[in-house]
């Protein structure tokens, strides 16, 4: 199983509506994309300057999995909102 993390810094313009709206979209991937095996999308609360505004961790049976996911056009309705709305991004991929 492989797991796909990815932390979101967004912009100040409508931070919160666009948190909101980035992490619905994000959500609603699990209907759409078949490799998808979970998704948990969190909106942080913590205060320390080097916390992330919005964090996903997903779930594929392997690269391949994700790799379909990468480019599900789904997936990159969603990518091209994100971009527009946020300052930085982290990713980390991993095997469980």
């Amino acid at each position: 199983m492989v797991r796909h993390i990815v932390l979101f810094d967004f912009k100040d313009e409508n931070k919160q509506g666009n948190i909101q709206k980035a992490k619905e979209m994000l959500e609603g991937l699990i209907d759409k994309v078949p490799t998808l095996k979970s998704i948990e999308v969190g909106v942080n609360f913590s205060k320390e300057d080097r916390a992330m505004d919005l964090s996903i961790i997903t779930s594929f049976d392997d690269e391949a999995g994700l790799n379909e996911y990468a480019t599900h056009p789904e997936h990159l309705r969603v990518v091209e909102f994100i971009k527009t709305v946020v300052t930085s991004s982290k990713v980390s991929d991993y095997y469980i």
